[in-house]
């Protein structure tokens, strides 16, 4: 297998597909890896890093992504891109595919097996697989950090001769996988949490990290198989906002986690809203990038409200912490190619018959997987 790394071309995008660990791994299986030069540098990899683990950096990327039997990305790569690989190659990275028809259309008529990693099973057996999860607990992380840099007070408890100053209030909306990393972030910096979610089943791990689960009657709610909060009606979503209203005016700090893979964000934080709370205050949407769950949030911009509050709608926050997340990401990447490794071919064998294949193909062969069909 000739696997070739490229340089992610998005503004502000930091992480890379694989760190100079996971190309060892890459090597000791037998496989060749050639990076784009400087691709690695923003996550904190030079290229010499890459040599001393074994890969090879690329004279002329366009020869050899053209080569390449496996590319490797983490953001979507272009249409005009996919038209330059050949024949039977493969594209491996997140593909944003329920937004991106153009470059499902280009994977086709290329001939070119399109992987996922957006859509890796959430199961025990590709839980090493799955990448979405690890940038969502980095993103929650991220999160609180932000927040309490742009934040005009601390977030612990702090007894002084000059008195004392009363921990920071969060409030985390959406009990995910970012979620969760965010409680835990915020009450080891001292801050009192609350969160809600509205999925009654996740109270006790909510509890288990020392904050307060808030509970709002929306009626009848659950989560998909996959473990992902259902979408919620019209009715649903105006009876939390209302529920929420109070928490939010107390809050200094309020984080947004809700998406819902393949439709635009829901739209949790009015103006009203956001009118509602404090001076000072922060709100950081982490669904910025599928439209925001609060009005007035811009994409990887910090918007400041008339009032002082200050809506913080960065794009993918995991790209703060750009050396864990590509080392984490490489992780994920390399634990998928090893799954399907084939010992006597040497190269991934994606035309076996398995779950998680089921699950993450966009595109085999030129062939458009059903689900993703017009």
């Amino acid at each position: 297998m000739n696997a070739f790394v490229c340089r992610e071309k998005r503004p502000l995008e930091t992480r890379v597909a694989l760190d100079p660990a996971a190309v060892s791994r890459f090597v000791k299986l037998g496989a060749t890896v050639t990076l784009e030069s400087a691709a690695g540098t923003a996550a904190g990899h030079p290229d010499d890093a890459y040599r001393n683990a074994g890969a090879l950096i690329a004279s002329d990327p366009q020869k050899a992504l053209a080569e390449a039997d496996f590319v490797l990305r983490v953001r979507p790569p272009e249409a005009s891109e996919i038209s330059r690989q050949k024949p039977g190659s493969a594209a491996v990275g997140f593909m944003d595919p329920f937004s991106n028809r153009e470059l499902i259309d280009a994977m086709v008529a290329r001939g070119v097996t399109g992987v996922c990693m957006e859509l890796i099973p959430r199961t025990t057996l590709a839980q090493k697989m799955d990448a979405l999860s690890s940038q969502a607990n980095l993103a929650g992380y991220a999160a609180v950090l932000m927040a309490a840099n742009r934040l005009d007070a601390i977030l612990p408890m702090m007894m002084t001769p000059a008195g004392t100053i009363s921990p920071a209030k969060v409030f985390i909306i959406g009990v995910g996988v970012a979620g969760l990393q965010a409680i835990a972030t915020a009450r080891r910096l001292g801050a009192r949490v609350e969160a809600f979610d509205t999925r009654p089943v996740v109270e006790e791990q909510v509890r288990s990290l020392g904050a307060k689960f808030v509970k709002i009657d929306i009626g009848e709610t659950g989560q998909t198989e996959q473990g992902y909060a259902r979408e919620l009606t019209a009715r649903q979503v105006a009876m939390q906002q209302a529920g929420m209203a109070k928490i939010c005016a107390g809050a200094d700090i309020v984080i947004t986690t809700a998406k819902v893979f393949g439709r635009q964000a829901p739209r949790l934080l009015t103006a009203e809203m956001l009118t509602g709370m404090r001076p000072g205050a922060v709100v950081v949407d982490l669904a910025a990038e599928s439209g925001g769950n609060v009005e007035g949030t811009r994409l990887d911009e910090e918007v400041v409200l008339d009032h002082g509050v200050r809506l913080l709608g960065w794009g993918a926050p995991e790209c703060r912490v750009p050396r864990h997340a590509s080392q984490m990401y490489a992780s994920n990447l390399s634990s998928f190619i090893e799954h399907f490794w084939n010992a006597e071919t040497g190269t991934p064998d994606l035309d076996r018959d398995d779950e998680i294949l089921k699950g993450c193909l966009l595109v085999h062969r030129g062939q458009i997987q059903e689900r993703f069909k017009p």
